[in-house]
């Protein structure tokens, strides 16, 4: 038996995942991390580079020891990450700057790109199909005003999945699916474009080659088989990002499938077979990690970390519980709250916005239409709404591309850590109205990059044959349709109540959760 060990880098967490030939997962380590911000500089999100190193390197051992699978059977190696976070390296190649992908540093810079054109945002985004928002444009420009030093030393640029492979083959390379959200990228072609940093003023000089996913890189060097215990016969493989990667880990390597990766933050994904531009800006289109397909996709911030939040901030005693029966702690928050009635009570999250990639921002958390009755508003009744509120924001995004493109899914398929949830998974159903598959891997990302992996040692032919007989389906759950015609109008009251809340933030009485820069 041979074996393909997978690294899933989140905005949240690492993970080492190990599966089989025949996509069975076989251990998993992980560990959760956080992102610096400096206080000098609003907005910022750095991405520790040397801590987050090591605990790469303690989740691999970790997975060696859990598993006491013989290195030298691991034929090959990938990576997946979240996407827009980047890593800028010296001639030596030695890390000099990062940043994770909700980075906001760079709104001066905005402003300034914005006022130098008008149009050159939407110019931008006709070429890469990506926006300011989440783009490297803005923030490579902060580093050449506020640390020029930095700047002029940076020769090579990579996404943090091949950061990751870089650290253990020593070739600095950037896939597509993943590249492509620096905007830096002529979306038709799959590969770099200096237009965007020309038009920006920004070097065109930091582009590493460009490397389709399955694309063998090398070896496992000898001071990183060292520190792992990994076999230097074990090849360095391309990947790509997370929710390309969870696509394919999902089986969706078909033009219009759809998918919903449910993690620190949920995309909304659907496949298509030439890029597509919203004339309005609202949604992004992104290299699939298929090399014949391109993805609509839309975002919701933070339903995972929200999530996280309300289990460490509310739910110790459910933490106990958890730890005393070994079960997981978001199961036993479901089975507490499975007879909610739809609509929590009237429960009325506020934290992720719709997708508007053009001009992106999120109104101040809160809760809105709280009751005084315990027996209306509890713990339990707060867990549903923040699934549903989700869900709601998922059935948004999907309404933006039905407007762009005229497409609305005949049924999605879930993926990530939210899928694992029964109740969560029955709420996406309901919400949207079409049947709901989930896989037996939840793991999806990470299945994916696996699969990649296992292209580049020859385990398969191509990503069609691999995924075939791989992606199993745990449960479809079928929509209630009684419940989806109550939660069309829940929707039509969440986006008034949602669109009110936007405007105290726009008027600076409360404090937006998250603002792309330059607004």
């Amino acid at each position: 038996m041979t074996y393909m060990l997978a690294f899933d880098a989140g905005t949240g967490s690492v993970r080492a995942v190990m599966f089989d030939m025949n996509g069975n997962q076989i251990g998993v380590s992980q560990v959760e991390w956080t992102h610096l911000s400096d206080e000098k500089h609003p907005g910022s999100m750095d991405f520790d580079y040397l801590q987050n190193w090591k605990l790469v390197v303690n989740c691999v051992r970790q997975l060696l020891m859990e598993t006491c699978i013989d290195p030298k059977k691991i034929s090959a190696i990938s990576a997946t990450s979240m996407r827009e976070g980047f890593v800028l390296y010296d001639e030596d190649g030695k890390e000099l700057w990062a940043c994770a992908n909700v980075d906001a540093r760079a709104s001066d810079e905005v402003r300034f790109l914005k006022a130098l054109d008008s149009e050159l945002e939407q110019k931008i985004y006709e070429i890469s199909g990506q926006t300011f928002a989440l783009g490297a444009l803005p923030r490579l420009l902060w580093l050449k005003n506020h640390k020029p030093e930095l700047y002029e030393k940076a020769v090579t640029m990579t996404m943090i999945n091949d950061w990751i492979l870089y650290k253990f083959s020593g070739k600095l390379q950037v896939d597509p699916s993943n590249g492509c959200t620096t905007g830096i990228f002529d979306l038709k072609r799959r590969t770099w474009a200096s237009a965007p940093t020309d038009l920006c003023g920004i070097k065109n000089s930091l582009f590493p080659p460009v490397k389709e996913a399955g694309t063998v890189l090398g070896y496992v060097t000898n001071e990183t088989a060292a520190m792992t215990g990994l076999s230097t016969e074990t090849l360095v493989v391309s990947g790509g990002g997370d929710a390309q990667m969870a696509s394919v880990g999902v089986g969706a390597v078909q033009n219009q499938q759809t998918v919903v990766s449910g993690g620190s933050f949920w995309q909304q994904e659907v496949n298509i077979d030439t890029p597509i531009f919203d004339p309005q800006g609202r949604i992004r289109v992104n290299c699939h990690a298929v090399p014949s397909l391109w993805q609509i996709e839309t975002i919701a911030f933070f339903p995972g970390l929200i999530m996280r939040w309300f289990r460490d901030a509310f739910c110790d005693s459910e933490k106990i519980e958890a730890l005393q029966s070994g079960r997981d702690v978001y199961e036993i928050l479901e089975e507490k709250a499975k007879d909610v009635p739809v609509g929590s009570n009237g429960i009325i999250p506020i934290f992720s916005d719709i997708m508007n990639y053009i001009s992106w921002r999120h109104a101040s958390p809160s809760f809105i239409n709280l009751s005084l009755d315990p027996l209306k508003t509890g713990k339990k009744e707060i867990f549903k709404s923040l699934q549903e509120n989700a869900v709601l924001i998922t059935l948004g995004n999907l309404k933006i591309i039905e407007e762009a493109t005229g497409f609305y899914p005949a049924e999605v398929t879930f993926a990530g850590g939210a899928s694992k949830g029964k109740l969560w998974s029955q709420t996406l159903a309901d919400v949207l109205g079409v049947p709901v598959k989930v896989p037996v891997v939840k793991e999806a990302a990470a299945l994916g990059t696996a699969l990649f992996a296992g292209i580049g040692a020859g385990v398969y032919p191509n990503i069609h044959d691999a995924v075939q007989p791989i992606v199993k389906w745990e449960r479809v759950f079928s929509p209630n349709m009684d419940n989806h015609k109550k939660y069309q109008s829940i929707y039509k009251y969440w986006r008034v109540i949602y669109n009110e809340q936007l405007q105290l933030a726009d008027r600076g009485i409360t404090s937006h959760m998250w603002k792309a820069p330059g607004l």
